[in-house]
Order: C-alpha cells, then sequence, then structure tokens
C-alpha cells in the first residue's frame, strides 16, 4: 500500500524533521549559556523527539488530512514544531525561541503555542486519552447535528504513559467503546527518564488492549530484518531477538559494528552464528537494529491498517530506539541529554547545511518542497471561529421566596427547565460518573434521554417508571463508569466542540463534591485546553453530615478559587442558583467566558431571607449582585452600638442569621454578608489592588467587597464561616485592613446529625456568635 509514497522523499523529510527538533533544543539551551544565565536549566528531550521522528513523518506527510485531530507526545514537541515549520504553518522566528518568554512551549499547548489547535499535553497520560474523549464527542455530534466530515483521531504516546491509570480508565469505559475513528500509537522505546525498563511486558499490554475490544497492530521489526527472518536460520535469528534483554539490545545501538556483533551474538545458537557469518560488522548492526518504528512505509501501511476498523479503537506499538539517528541512540542515560557543539556541527554538514542555511525550508521545486507545500495547505490550522452567541435566558424559574430548598434541588429544576429552552435546550449534554440521579440530573434525563450511538432496549422499563433511561442517538446525557477522570477528560472536550467539531454544545457534568480533587488533573487539563463546561459538585462539606468524614469535601473550594479560567459559585438559594447557572452556560459562548464551578449542598434552606433582600433592593439589583459574587444578606449599619461583619457562603447562611439575631440580643450590631462566588469577590479586589499599585492609590476602594462593606463598617472586626476549611474566606479581613476571625472546617468529617457536625468543626451559630464577640471585645481594647 505504501508503494505510492516516495519513501525515499520521506527519509529526506525525516531527516530535515530531526534536524531541525534537534538544534531547536540545542540553541535554547546554548541561547541561555551565551546570555550568562546558568541559574537554571533550559532542558528539552532531544532523545525522546528522535524516537518519535519517523512515526510523525509518517503520519504527516503519508496519512492524515486536515479533520484529524492528533495529540502529540509531550516530549515530541521540537518535532511537532518542525513538522509546522516545514509545511508552512509556523514563522521561521519562533525556531529560536523554544522554551522562552512568549516562544514555543516545552510541551504542545493550544492555548500558548501559536501553531497547536488541537490538544495541549505535558501531564502524562491525559494526552493519551483526550483525542478519545473527543472522538466521542464527534460521534455525539454527529448523531445529533448531522454527519460532519470524517475525522480520525490520533494519540502518539510514550509507553511509559501506561503506567498511568487514567488511561486504562478510560479504555474500560463502556462510553468509549466501539470508536473506530481513534487511533493510540505507543513509542515503544524501552526506556523512561532514569534506565532501560527491564521489563516493558509488551505482551501483557497488547493483550489488556485486545481484551478491552481494540484492534492491536504493530510495527516491530523493519521490512529487511522481516524478510531476514524468512531466509534460512531466520526462524533462530528471530528468536534469539525477541530473547534479548531490553538493556542488552539498546546496547547495540550506541556500541561500534565489531562491539556490537560480540554483543549480539552472546548465548547465540550455531544457526544465528551461521546467519552473522554471511554478512560484515556493519550490515550485522544495521539488521538486528532495524526497528519498525523507524520503517516509514511499514508504519504507513500499519496506520492505514487501522482505518479498516471502523467498529474499535486501535492501538499501534511501534517498536522505537530513544535517540534514533543521533549520536546518544540506546545510550540509557539519553532521557535528557544533549549533543555536543561537535556533534551538532557534524550533524549540520552531513545534510549539507551551514550555520547560514541551518534553518531553511526546503526549495520549494524539490520533491521534499513541494510534498511539504501539499501537506501545509490540507492540514494547517485554520483562525479559530467565534462561539455563536445563544439567547440562553436569564433565569428559568419563578423567583423562589417561600417555603426550603436545597441547592442541589435547585440545580436539577433549573436544568430539567433549560431542557425545553428552544435552541439551548438541544444543545445541552449533562455527564456523570455514575452518580446522575443522586445529583439531581433524573429531570433532564427524563426530557432529553440518555445517549448511545446505537438503540438500547430499557430493561425495566415500564411506562409508571419515574426514571426513563433508554439509551439511543437522539439522548442527550452521557453516563459514564466510575470515573472521575473520565468526567473531566469528557467534560474538556465537549467543551471544544465548537472548535474540533464545528458545533456549539453546553457541557454541564456532576459529581459528588470530595472527589473532584480525585479528577483534579483532568480537570485542570480541560481548563488549561480552554474548554468552557459547568460542573457541580455536589453534596458539599461536612453538612453532608450522616455520610461520615469520606464523603465530606473541606479543600473543594480552595481549589475552585485557585483554579484559572474557572469561576467558582456557591449559592444557598434556589433563585441564586437559577441566575449563576443560566450565567454559567452563557459564558460558554462568550470570548472572555470561563468555565463553572457550583459547590452545591442537599441541605434544605428556608427561602425566606432571601425575599426579604428581593424585596428590599429589587430583582435586577439583585441579580447583578448575586453574578458578582455577593450580597448584603442582612443590614446592620451602625448605630452606635459595637459592630461586627458576618461573611458567609452557601449553606452556612441560616447559621450566619441566626448569630446575627443572638448578637443583636447582646448589644451588638451584625451585618451578614452572604457570598455567592468567593471567588469573584477575590478577584474583584485583587484586580482593583492591582489597579491601586499601578496608579500610586494609596488602597484599593472600588472592588465589590468594599461595595457590599462601606467605609462606615470597614473598621469593624470580620468573622467568616465557611462549610470548607477556615483559609478559603481568611483573606477577607486582609483586603478591609481589620481584624477577621475565620471560622471552617479544619479537621477531617465523622458521621452525625449536620448540628453534631457543625458544632465539632466550630462552625455553628454558637461558635459565630462566640467569635464575634471575642473579635468585638478585643477590637475596643
Amino acid at each position: 500500500m505504501s508503494d505510492e509514497i516516495d519513501i525515499e522523499t520521506l527519509r529526506e523529510i525525516e531527516r530535515r524533521v530531526l534536524w531541525l527538533a534537534t538544534r531547536m533544543i540545542d540553541h535554547a539551551n546554548r541561547r541561555e549559556e551565551a546570555a550568562g544565565r546558568h541559574d537554571v536549566k533550559v532542558g528539552g528531550h532531544q532523545a525522546s523527539s528522535a524516537s518519535m521522528v519517523s512515526i510523525m513523518t509518517a503520519l504527516w506527510f503519508a496519512h492524515i488530512g486536515g479533520e484529524d485531530k492528533v495529540a502529540v507526545k509531550p516530549h515530541a514537541s521540537p518535532v511537532y514544531h518542525a513538522i509546522k515549520y516545514l509545511t508552512g504553518e509556523l514563522d521561521r522566528s519562533y525556531l529560536t525561541t523554544l522554551r522562552q518568554r512568549g516562544g514555543l512551549q516545552a510541551y504542545p499547548s493550544r492555548t500558548k503555542d501559536p501553531d497547536v489547535s488541537d490538544f495541549s499535553t505535558g501531564s502524562v497520560g491525559l494526552g493519551a486519552v483526550a483525542p478519545l474523549f473527543s472522538a466521542l464527542t464527534r460521534r455525539y455530534v454527529d448523531s445529533h447535528f448531522g454527519q460532519q466530515p470524517r475525522a480520525r483521531f490520533v494519540a502518539l504516546v510514550g509507553d511509559a504513559e501506561l503506567d498511568e491509570g487514567n488511561v486504562w480508565e478510560a479504555i474500560a469505559d463502556p462510553a468509549t467503546r466501539g470508536l473506530g475513528n481513534f487511533t493510540m500509537v505507543i513509542d515503544l522505546n524501552r526506556q523512561s527518564l532514569d534506565r532501560v525498563i527491564p521489563d516493558i511486558a509488551a505482551t501483557r499490554l497488547k493483550r489488556f488492549f485486545a481484551d478491552a475490544g481494540w484492534h492491536v497492530a504493530e510495527a516491530k521489526y523493519g521490512r529487511r530484518l522481516t524478510a531476514a527472518f524468512a531466509q534460512p536460520g531466520g526462524d533462530a535469528l528471530e528468536a534469539h531477538i525477541d530473547a534479548m534483554a531490553n538493556e542488552a539490545y539498546q546496547e547495540l545501538f550506541g556500541l561500534s559494528s565489531a562491539d556490537a556483533k560480540r554483543k549480539f551474538l552472546v548465548g547465540a545458537d550455531r544457526a544465528v552464528l551461521d546467519v552473522a557469518d554471511t554478512m560484515s560488522d556493519d550490515e550485522l548492526q544495521r539488521l538486528v537494529t532495524d526497528l519498525g518504528g523507524h520503517d516509514l512505509g511499514l508504519l504507513v501501511d500499519t496506520f492505514r491498517s487501522c482505518d479498516a476498523e471502523v467498529d474499535r479503537p486501535s492501538v499501534v506499538f511501534a517498536y522505537t530506539i530513544k535517540g534514533h539517528g543521533l549520536a546518544m541512540a540506546g545510550d540509557p542515560m539519553n532521557h535528557s541529554a544533549l549533543l555536543s557543539s561537535e556533534q551538532i556541527d557534524e550533524f549540520r554538514s552531513s545534510l549539507g547545511l551551514t550555520t547560514e542555511t541551518e534553518w531553511d525550508r526546503f526549495d520549494d521545486e524539490s520533491e521534499a518542497g513541494r510534498r511539504c507545500r501539499s501537506v501545509g495547505g490540507d492540514i494547517n490550522n485554520e483562525p479559530a471561529r467565534p462561539r455563536p452567541e445563544l439567547s440562553i435566558p436569564t433565569s428559568v424559574r419563578s423567583t423562589t421566596t417561600r417555603g426550603v430548598s436545597s441547592t442541589q434541588e435547585a440545580f436539577g429544576r433549573v436544568l430539567a427547565g433549560l431542557a425545553d429552552v428552544e435552541g439551548v435546550g438541544e444543545r445541552i449534554v449533562t455527564t456523570a460518573p455514575d452518580v446522575s440521579i443522586s445529583t439531581n440530573l433524573g429531570g433532564f434525563i427524563n426530557k432529553r434521554g440518555v445517549y448511545s450511538h446505537d438503540e438500547r432496549d430499557d430493561h425495566h422499563g415500564g411506562a409508571d417508571r419515574l426514571l426513563r433511561w433508554a439509551p439511543g442517538p437522539t439522548g442527550q446525557h452521557i453516563e459514564l463508569g466510575i470515573s472521575e477522570m473520565n468526567l473531566f477528560m469528557l467534560l474538556g472536550q465537549l467543551g471544544l466542540s465548537h472548535d474540533h467539531h464545528g458545533e456549539h454544545l453546553l457541557p454541564v457534568g456532576t459529581v459528588y463534591d470530595p472527589f473532584v480533587l480525585r479528577g483534579l488533573d483532568a480537570f485542570i487539563y480541560g481548563l488549561y485546553n480552554d474548554a468552557k463546561f459547568v460542573v457541580a459538585g455536589t453534596p458539599a462539606g461536612v453538612t453532608l453530615a450522616p455520610e461520615g468524614g469520606a464523603h465530606q469535601s473541606t479543600i473543594t473550594a480552595s481549589v475552585g478559587a485557585e483554579l484559572p479560567n474557572l469561576t467558582y459559585f456557591e449559592p444557598a438559594f434556589a433563585t441564586e442558583v437559577d441566575w449563576i447557572l443560566c450565567d454559567a452556560l452563557d459564558q460558554i459562548g462568550r470570548a472572555d467566558g470561563t468555565s463553572s464551578y457550583l459547590r452545591l449542598s442537599t441541605r434544605p434552606i428556608d427561602q425566606e431571607p432571601f425575599g426579604a433582600v428581593l424585596d428590599r433592593v429589587g430583582e435586577g439589583v439583585l441579580r447583578g449582585q448575586v453574578l458578582s459574587g455577593g450580597y448584603r444578606l442582612r443590614d446592620a449599619p451602625p448605630d452606635g452600638r459595637p459592630g461586627v461583619t458576618i461573611v458567609t457562603t452557601g449553606v452556612m447562611a441560616p447559621e450566619a442569621l441566626a448569630a446575627s439575631d443572638e448578637l443583636d440580643a447582646e448589644g451588638v450590631q451584625a451585618t451578614v454578608v452572604h457570598l455567592t462566588s468567593p471567588d469573584r469577590i477575590h478577584a474583584s479586589w485583587r484586580g482593583d489592588l492591582v489597579r491601586a499599585m499601578a496608579t500610586a492609590r494609596l488602597s484599593p476602594s472600588s472592588s465589590r467587597l468594599h461595595e457590599m462593606i462601606p467605609v462606615d463598617e470597614r473598621s469593624r472586626p470580620v468573622v467568616s464561616v465557611h462549610d470548607a476549611s477556615s483559609h478559603s474566606l481568611g483573606w477577607i479581613g486582609s483586603a478591609l485592613g481589620t481584624r477577621q476571625y475565620s471560622l471552617g472546617v479544619d479537621r477531617f468529617g465523622e458521621s452525625g446529625t449536620i448540628a453534631d457536625l457543625h458544632e465539632l468543626t466550630g462552625i455553628d451559630t454558637d461558635s459565630i456568635v462566640n467569635a464575634a464577640l471575642v473579635a468585638v471585645a478585643q477590637s475596643n481594647r
């Protein structure tokens, strides 16, 4: 099949790609040396890049097309940039900017690099499965919006990445089955960061993939060596190579041909010795080191064989050598090694290049130049189109001012209401790791159904069943197994659907809040990729009292506030949830929008205090305050008595209000400030602080926090209370320039009632009152 490809032209391109990738890393390190900066190692991975050059040359210049999406092995980023330069997308000026400010990133980044639009990689194991979830997203888009142009999704993976558990979680999930447009290519170079791996267990890994229903292919030995196996003595030769320890085989690449022959023939039987006697030392070394992962024609044919597997994913084991084509090939310590200046000069000369021409592209009229130009016209990235602006309502339910409701219950009702909004409901896609019912997605699922690419029987699905669970191609909920990593990987790819698949989706995920941390690496990965989605962590905090410490979250609020490209909310009242969720979905379509994290609870809360504020300030004003981060839940302007400001968020509003009542009876005024988004309040204060520093103002004064707490109240001490770690709101006193007492959960929880847990952790009403009285007494000294 590869006969139609000019292999010699591919080899010429392969050598130039290897040179450019190697020289980019070399220049980055010598750039710092020339500048006299020796304090920080620049790094780079010449050997790890070299092992991928053949694979990526075959893939880009003989296989993929413009619709295909590829995740590049992190350490092979210079190879990717070299390809993008040769195909005309990357400007030459970038080649000397690797790992410097404003230049090419150490690892492929779709938000930082000028030529990466598919997937960021860097945290090993995540790029390995991101295209798998992108393929799932394409299948979903095809089912709901019509067949898109055919696309293949490819992950280029280092063999050591298969140590990451998230890879196997993704492979095993039923949602990823049958994705015939996905191929994982494993760079099987048998080396990790520190050593040659004694037993890479390729046979066992292949069995894992096969047992998961995948098509397993390999490019183990090159065609010259495979042909030799068919000659007399070939069976013995193959058995001898297969039996060699990885360390011994790797060593053959770095030895002289005579030493390599002696090493190779240790323990060889007569048949192997007879084969060796028929060739020179150089010929024998070239033959026995002929690996399939560096045979361009074999690689192209192997990739194409995967295209025939329309009903199952494919994995290709490409046997390679780390440092292939470089003087360091096979050295067990070559992971971060660099070629010497003399070796760089020799490499440059071997290609007929000079210091004046070393960064040149191929001549446009050469075969290699024409091939690069042709490939570039097909695969180079187009500028991203702006996301469409959907007519998302500001709310879907009437204002709730009476009765009791939990924020989790309100979330489910609002989402079910949004399912009926024309132009919006059909673009919402929900997902959960086997917790859809217990996180109140049932109303949405009953209206929009469960997604499967084929129709499935809804066993036990009688007409009187409360939940309609009939998977089919029109469903809009994707149920996952119990894997929070898979949840955030899928949310991340659904959140890039417009960029990758041309259709704007509104992804919403739910997860038990303590287990946000299980998926944190994938959560961060999605945000780093600039994916936009909504996730609800629920139930949160020790307020989930009977479940005990294993199901009670304490630090997730801090995580939500600290992550870039994310806005964290913690509402208390049902209408707040309505306004926040609608705004969060609108954020997905904004150029400057963020993803949103809603930290919710199953605790029912009286809605009348919210109604009182609504009557006082009006719906328009209150909605603006809720979305900007907070409002005064109870006003207590100075009247001559001692005063305190109680700052609360989420489900601690009832305790804060009760404490305010008790303090009033004690002769202490207590304003209650409720933060619907501590994140937005902090960002407003930080932004104002930066502006104050830039304009030489003595202090910030126009942030949302300062708007909520006027000048005549800022000298009052602050008591903050949060069903989360006490430090999560511990910055407020310093922002106001006053004393603060931070109450929160700074120990592991246990089973009990809500009152028990609040008392044990010091966030109950009495604790708030006592802290306030102490604060007032100390302020009056």
